[in-house]
């Protein structure tokens, strides 16, 4: 069957989120070094972000993704690296960041824009993304893409049950469609597995609970950039 449906990721793939992230957790980092270590050296900002990574991780199936999520486990790893000696005004200070991550202005990468109106002229286009569902829905609206996606879907997570209930929901079979992301773990593995295609546009950067052991699977295409996608989905 021929490409009818065409999913395209959020986040890294559409606009730019990942590096705000990591801009917060070296605040975080500096933070709670002193708490390690009198001296506040880079070994201990070091162990404070590893420590945050752990937090998430274990966090993850309760608390899922985003912004607020994110806002938890870092309060939860400044009471952890602390020993609880957090101050309420440091506590203030994660929460100030937190605001910053939801009310920063959506950037799209470059090319997106153009990609977008050029695909939408030729295939029906769906928004697969994940994370807090009124910050998603925020980003998708200041976006200014979401009148050329046919339908928008904010997701708990990227799995193939999830993937097959929006197919599904769409009418349109797995031969049919084929997702555009930056993560393997998300945009690539459980599409492959549903035996629809699968298109890896890296980002410069990848959350550390997002990354994958192993090469890019065999199965699935590689772009360095999003605007080489229309003429790739032409000649395929």
């Amino acid at each position: 069957m021929t490409t009818r449906v065409v999913g395209l990721d959020g986040d890294d793939t559409l606009w730019h989120s990942e590096g705000h992230y990591i801009t917060t957790t070296e605040r975080l980092g500096e933070l709670l070094a002193p708490y390690l270590d009198d001296d506040g050296s880079d070994l201990d900002h070091a162990r404070a972000v590893q420590h945050l990574t752990e937090v998430e991780r274990r966090n993850l199936a309760r608390f899922g993704y985003g912004v607020k999520a994110f806002t938890l486990s870092m309060i939860e790893t400044a009471v952890e690296v602390s020993g609880a000696r957090v101050s309420a005004s440091e506590i203030q200070r994660i929460l100030d960041w937190s605001k910053e991550l939801l009310d920063h202005p959506v950037e799209l990468i470059e090319g997106v824009q153009e990609t977008v109106d050029r695909l939408a002229g030729s295939y029906q286009l769906l928004l697969v993304t994940k994370g807090d569902l009124l910050h998603q829905e925020s980003k998708v609206a200041r976006s200014g893409l979401v009148e050329r996606f046919e339908s928008v879907h904010i997701v708990s997570e990227k799995d193939p049950a999830t993937y097959n209930r929006v197919l599904a929901g769409t009418g349109v079979a797995p031969q049919e469609f084929v997702m555009v992301g930056n993560s393997v773990r998300s945009d690539v593995l459980p599409v492959l597995e549903l035996g629809a295609r699968a298109v890896h546009v890296p980002y410069h950067t990848t959350w550390a609970l997002e990354t994958v052991e192993g090469e890019l699977p065999a199965e699935a295409a590689h772009l360095d950039r999003i605007d080489e996608l229309p003429e790739f989905l032409e000649s395929t």
